[in-house]
């Protein structure tokens, strides 16, 4: 599976390759670089949206050296992104091999579901009425951007326009501790059935409810905005996990 996410003057591709435990991990490609941004930031960036996905998967120990043929780069860069990860706590370094993801339980992924229901409903609810026509317009630009993402099956890129679109709206609200708190709890989710979801059609429906939560927006219908986001939140710990929905 071939995944592409364009940031500014960056594009990220990845091929992303099946494996069991002693896999090399996933095979990504970074394109060239303008100068702008550092390959020390663009590798974080693509391991933790690979973890996010579920591509990078538990019981598999990835080396510095293999992503950095991978990726094209020295191994300076990732072993940088790697200790970056590794300060979130998103990884775990395995000493002279590399590093491992663990598994996320039952109890966790309910727990992170909670509470984001908790932090972002009522505050995107909030900004029912009080968006202007510029941040409406950005936000359905990132909602199309999700679709478009969902219909190549380009998971990577679906989760990047995913997490913008989503942080962007909890930005209005004005609390960016929140929106760190948030973007934190996305980073530390595993949607294990995104692929899935690709192979049988079903993720372009989940992309098209960020151009629905628009359309409620734009009339002001603040219910449909809360039902949305609370059915929306909850494929967190069911589709999207491939985990039954609770």
């Amino acid at each position: 599976m071939t995944a592409r996410a364009e940031r500014g003057d960056v594009v990220v591709t990845a091929d992303w390759q099946a494996g069991g435990a002693d896999a090399a991990g996933p095979v990504l490609a970074l394109a060239a670089i303008a100068g702008r941004q550092s390959l020390r930031e663009e590798v974080a960036h693509a391991l933790r949206a690979a973890i996010v996905a579920g591509q990078i998967r538990p019981g598999t120990i990835y080396s510095a050296p293999t992503l950095a043929t991978q990726f094209g780069v020295s191994p300076t860069p990732v072993r940088e992104a790697i200790l970056d990860l590794a300060k979130e706590g998103l990884i775990t370094i395995v000493k002279n091999k590399g590093f491992r993801i663990r598994s996320l339980s039952e109890r966790e992924l309910d727990e992170i579901t909670q509470i984001r229901e908790l932090l972002e409903i009522p505050v995107v609810a909030d900004q029912v009425g009080r968006l202007s026509a510029e941040q409406l317009r950005e936000l359905r630009v990132l909602a199309q951007a999700i679709v478009k993402a969902a219909s190549r099956g380009d998971v990577v890129a679906y989760i990047e326009a995913d997490s913008e679109f989503h942080l962007t709206l909890l930005r209005a609200g004005g609390n960016l501790r929140l929106v760190e708190t948030v973007a934190d709890l996305r980073n530390r989710t595993r949607l294990y059935g995104l692929d899935a979801l690709v192979r049988d059609g079903r993720l372009v429906d989940s992309a098209d409810e960020h151009v629905q939560l628009m359309d409620l927006f734009a009339a002001g219908d603040r219910d449909g905005v809360v039902n949305l986001m609370r059915g929306h939140l909850r494929h967190v710990r069911g589709i999207w996990a491939d985990r039954p929905e609770r």
